[in-house]
């Protein structure tokens, strides 16, 4: 049975499945960053998909992007460009992150991961990120 690494419950909140994908939104206020975890028992790699769910992967990848294009609005942080991200060095499971930068960012120009510490979003924040999220989702 498919269970997501607990590492991604203390670091993300739940925001429901796509055909793939269980979809989950970074649980750091500094970065617009959504999580794709496909649901496929022992899947680390990319190469361990089967090339339909590849191709349906990628198709989440881009509606992710849009996603946390609106959590980057809903914030009042209009994104500049996305970062696409499938590193699994730290929680092997196979997932991808998705994130919304900006030139004014906290790590800008550099990669997010390792920068300083994650922010915990305001209640208010967390709602309308998980809201933005959800609708440009269709979830």
């Amino acid at each position: 049975m498919f269970e997501i690494d607990p590492a991604f419950h203390a670091t993300s909140h739940p925001l429901g499945d796509l055909a793939l994908s269980h979809v989950r939104l970074h649980a750091d206020a500094r970065f617009p960053w959504i999580v794709l975890i496909p649901r496929i028992l022992g899947a680390r790699e990319l190469e361990d998909l089967a090339p339909g769910e590849r191709d349906v992967l990628m198709d989440e990848v881009l509606r992710a992007g849009g996603a946390a294009r609106a959590v980057a609005e809903a914030l009042g942080r209009p994104a500049a460009k996305l970062n696409v991200g499938q590193l699994g060095n730290i929680t092997p499971q196979l997932h991808v992150h998705v994130i919304a930068r900006r030139n004014d960012d906290a790590a800008w120009p550099a990669p997010v991961w390792g920068f300083g510490t994650a922010e915990a979003y305001a209640p208010k924040a967390l709602e309308a990120a998980q809201a933005a999220a959800r609708m440009a989702l269709g979830l």
